[in-house]
Parts: structure tokens; sequence; C-alpha cells
């Protein structure tokens, strides 16, 4: 290995050593301020709506539609360095929301649980989204984004976040895909296409050879 290389890797693995305290310490701030607030799961009854439990389902699908999306890109590309990227991004994303949803134990709109804070389903589509656009990107990654708000927006509507649950799961994940994800050279274009129906709501892959 030459030095120009060692130098490079050692750079970078300074630069995500950094992002990575970076996050842990936005982290130890969210719980500084939420911690006090949080309180024991309550019991109360909610009934949600037939329009609620669409949305529900949908934002359940879109979860996973954006995230599978993401995957199927790279390993269609044999993107092998991204897809070490997308699985790190994936990793702190998840540590960081489960770990604030475990420590702050907020309540969810709905009584249902007292893991409302910060959403999951944010913090995954907004992740992923944000990977698709920093490795492959921005236009490509517009309507994942598109889907992602609708996602963020469900998920109030549907009883089961307060607005700053979306939020704050939207920030968790779009920083941990900015801070380790990079661009890549593009050889073939890609494209997210949303596909929404009365009854579900998805996404559909497009690639150009």
């Amino acid at each position: 290995m030459t030095n120009d290389k060692l130098t490079y890797r050692l750079k970078n693995g300074e630069k995500r050593l950094s992002g990575l305290k970076g996050i842990l310490m936005i982290s130890v701030y969210i719980i500084s301020i939420f911690l006090p607030l949080s309180v024991s799961a309550q019991e109360s009854s909610f009934t949600p709506t037939n329009a609620q439990k669409g949305v529900r389902t949908s934002t359940d699908v879109i979860a996973v539609a954006i995230p599978a999306t993401a995957l199927a890109v790279t390993l269609i590309e044999k993107d092998w360095e991204g897809l070490k990227e997308g699985a790190l991004t994936a990793a702190v994303t998840a540590g960081v929301t489960l770990g604030l949803k475990y420590l702050i134990k907020e309540n969810r709109p709905d009584f249902s649980n007292a893991h409302s804070f910060p959403s999951g389903h944010s913090s995954v589509t907004f992740a992923a989204s944000t990977y698709i656009g920093r490795r492959y990107g921005w236009k490509w990654s517009i309507p994942a984004y598109a889907l992602s708000t609708y996602t963020a927006w469900g998920r109030v509507y549907g009883k089961k976040h307060h607005w700053w649950d979306v939020a704050a799961g939207a920030a968790i994940g779009a920083a941990s895909a900015m801070i380790f994800t990079h661009p890549y050279m593009q050889k073939h274009e890609v494209a997210l296409v949303p596909a929404v129906s009365e009854t579900s709501a998805g996404v559909v892959l497009g690639f150009s050879f």
C-alpha cells in the first residue's frame, strides 16, 4: 500500500470517527432535553379511523420500500464500497434511534407504548433517501424524499408520533447518511418513481443500461 493510499484511508477513518462522535454528542444533547419530560406509559384507549389505518399501513410499506430500493441500486451497480457505507449508515441510524427510544421513553399519541421519540420510520426513510442522493446523485433522491416526507406526515396523522418525533428521526437519518456516504461515479441512470393507489403505496425502480 502506498503512502498516499494509507494517508487517505487514515483521513477517511478520522472523518468517520469524528462524524460518529458528532452524532453521539447530538444524542446526548437530545436526551438532556427530553429525558426530564419522559413519563411512564398511560392507560388510555385510542381507536384510529379507517383513513388513519390506511395511512399507517402505507407508511409501513414505504419504510421498507425505500431502503430496499437503495439496496437494489447498490447491488445492481456492484458498488461494494457503497454497500459498506450504506450498512454503516443503517447501523448508526438504527443504533441512535433505538437508543433514544429506550432512554427517553416518550408515550405515543395513541398510547400504544412509550417508544415514540424519535420516529424510526422517519429515520430509516430519510437515511435511505439521503444515501441514494449522496451516493448516486440528488435528482434520483427527489421521489424518495417526497415519500419520506409523506411518511413523516403519515406517522403524525396516524397518531403514532408527535411532530418533533418525526423531525428528530429525519435529522438522525439524514445526518448519518451525510456523514458516512460519499459520491459514486455513475455508470447507469437510476430513477425512483412513486407508485400510489387507493390501497397501497411504494416506489418503482427504473434502471437504464
